[in-house]
C-alpha cells in the first residue's frame, strides 16, 4: 500500500508544483496600497451611502481582504434604507499566472473576477467576472479601482443583464482614515 502511495506521488509531483512559483515577489506591489482602514462615500442606483472599507493580507500573505459595509439610509431611490456588507478576497492564482477577486456580498451574491488588465503605473485595476452566482445566465460584471492619491481611491460596479451593454451600478471614492 505504501509502495503504491509513494509511486503515485511521485508521478503526480511534477502536476503538485506545476505553477507553484507563486506570483513574482513585486507581483502585490500595487495591492499593497490598499491595505488600511478607508471611509467614503457611494452613488449609483440604490442611492447614496456612507461607506466603511477595511482591507487587510490574511492567510499568510496569500489572500488580500476587504470587508466593506455601505449604509444607505431612505432616500428617494431606495425608500426603505438598506445596510449592504460584503467581503472581497483578491488571490494570486499561480497556474494562470492571473490575479482572481472572489466577492461574497451579504445579499448572497458570489461574484468571481479575473484581473483583465491593469494601467502601467499600477493606479487602475480593471476586474472582468468569470462567474456570477445566484443570478440567471447572461449577467456580467466588471469592477474597476483607480488610485487618485496616496489617500484617495474610487471603486466602480458596472452591471449587465443578458444581452445588455455595462452600465454604472455604483460607484464608491473612499479616503484613508488616518
Amino acid at each position: 500500500m505504501l509502495r503504491k502511495f509513494v509511486a503515485v506521488f511521485a508521478a503526480l509531483l511534477p502536476i503538485l508544483t506545476l505553477g507553484q512559483e507563486g506570483p513574482k515577489p513585486d507581483a502585490w506591489k500595487p495591492f499593497r496600497y490598499f491595505v488600511g482602514a478607508w471611509q467614503g462615500t457611494s452613488e449609483g442606483r440604490p442611492g447614496a451611502a456612507k461607506v466603511e472599507l477595511k482591507y487587510e493580507f490574511i492567510l499568510n500573505g496569500n489572500f488580500l481582504m476587504a470587508s466593506g459595509k455601505s449604509v444607505y439610509p431612505p432616500q428617494e431611490k431606495n425608500p426603505k434604507g438598506q445596510v449592504y456588507v460584503g467581503w472581497d478576497f483578491i488571490s494570486y492564482d499561480r497556474i494562470r499566472q492571473k490575479f482572481v477577486l472572489r466577492q461574497f456580498s451579504g445579499e448572497g451574491f458570489v461574484n468571481q473576477y479575473v484581473l483583465d488588465h491593469m494601467d502601467a503605473e499600477g493606479k487602475t485595476f480593471v476586474f472582468v467576472t468569470e462567474s456570477m452566482e445566484n443570478l440567471p445566465p447572461g449577467f456580467h460584471a466588471r469592477k474597476t479601482y483607480r488610485i487618485l492619491n496616496a489617500d484617495e481611491f474610487t471603486d466602480t460596479f458596472e452591471l449587465a443583464t443578458p444581452g445588455s451593454d455595462l452600465e454604472k451600478y455604483v460607484e464608491t471614492r473612499s479616503q484613508r482614515r488616518k
